[in-house]
């Protein structure tokens, strides 16, 4: 008979600890929602993701041949008792991005904009305040290019956010580029703060009122607002942080509000091109994406289409905690949603 050698023995001892310890830390959560039995229909797998700790949920369908499809789980208002609704107004967080990206393409189709103007032209002030100033584009702000740090990165940002973009950009003033402009990829919402201020300096009154004539009012959406000061609180659903009792929708954090319905007829209209005017689509696909995602505390969203079942889908959820699982579990069940469609 062979002998075991002493690393051999130990090893054996060692790797069922070492499987044991990993179990301990496995995210549960994730791995129930991963091998549930798949529902048959979007209620069913909504009503489902109550159970994993979501306070409410909407979820909007445009799927081509087919009536858009309106559904709702949970509480709109836990406190209060009211049911969620697939009507409410949401923050949409990033989602929002859309909206400025196909801005910026009407203005340039129009000349108002080039791609090419750089940060330092339109606010030469800033210059000796954001590293390389003078030569970050418009383009390079658009897709996330420019280098300059993103400000809800700044600590304690979600826990005492500015009152003004005017307080917002300064935090991140005066701090060095994470990379050289056009030279790598940053997600930062100073991106679009500047591109906002840059917008309304070339038209000189609102971005909002630009996309509300160019893009809302032409689509019919009426169910679309710039900011919090803009809507009844009491059609806005409820917003809420794990580990945090009170509702937090009226914390401005800064987000357009929207209804599923309208996002959903927006993302439509983006990606079958009807949203555009000769020359703008071929603008807009050299420049930015054709769906999003948004996260804020309270409010988190997906709004994708799907080219294979010709269907665009909007799901919002009114639960968050940036350091639990709440977005990724947000994420299997909107792919479960897609496989309940796929299968049908």
């Amino acid at each position: 008979m062979k002998k075991v050698s002493k690393h051999k023995r130990i090893l054996q001892v060692l790797l069922p600890a070492a499987t044991l310890i990993s179990l301990y830390f496995v995210p549960w959560i994730l791995i129930r929602v991963w091998i549930m039995p798949l529902p048959d229909t979007v209620e069913e797998q909504m009503n489902q993701a109550m159970d994993y700790g979501f306070d409410g949920m909407i979820v909007y369908v445009d799927q081509k041949g087919e009536e858009p499809g309106f559904h709702s789980a949970g509480w709109k208002n836990r406190e209060e008792k009211i049911p969620a609704d697939p009507h409410s107004l949401f923050k949409i967080a990033s989602i929002g991005k859309l909206y400025d990206a196909v801005a910026v393409t009407k203005l340039v189709k129009s000349k108002d904009l080039s791609l090419d103007q750089t940060l330092g032209e339109f606010f030469p002030e800033l210059t000796d305040r954001i590293e390389h100033a003078e030569n970050i584009t418009v383009r390079m702000l658009v897709q996330h290019q420019s280098g300059i740090p993103n400000y809800t990165d700044v600590q304690d940002y979600w826990v005492s956010p500015p009152k003004t973009s005017e307080e917002t950009l300064s935090l991140v003033l005066d701090r060095p580029s994470e990379f050289q402009p056009g030279e790598g990829y940053g997600y930062s919402n100073t991106n679009y703060l500047l591109l906002t201020n840059i917008m309304e300096k070339v038209l000189g009154y609102s971005k909002f009122q630009y996309i509300e004539e160019e893009i809302l009012c032409p689509l019919g959406l009426e169910h679309t607002f710039a900011s919090l000061a803009d809507v009844n609180s009491d059609d806005l659903m409820s917003g809420y942080y794990e580990g945090v009792e009170e509702d937090i929708k009226m914390s401005d954090y800064g987000s357009m509000i929207a209804t599923a319905e309208d996002v959903g007829v927006f993302l439509r209209a983006l990606n079958d091109g009807t949203l555009f005017d000769e020359g703008e689509e071929e603008i807009y696909a050299s420049l930015y994406e054709y769906g999003h995602t948004g996260l804020i505390p309270g409010y988190q969203s997906i709004a994708k289409y799907h080219e294979d079942i010709d269907a665009v889908v909007i799901q919002f959820v009114n639960t968050t905690d940036f350091d639990g699982y709440t977005w990724t579990v947000s994420e299997i069940v909107y792919n479960r949603i897609l496989r309940i469609m796929r299968r049908k």
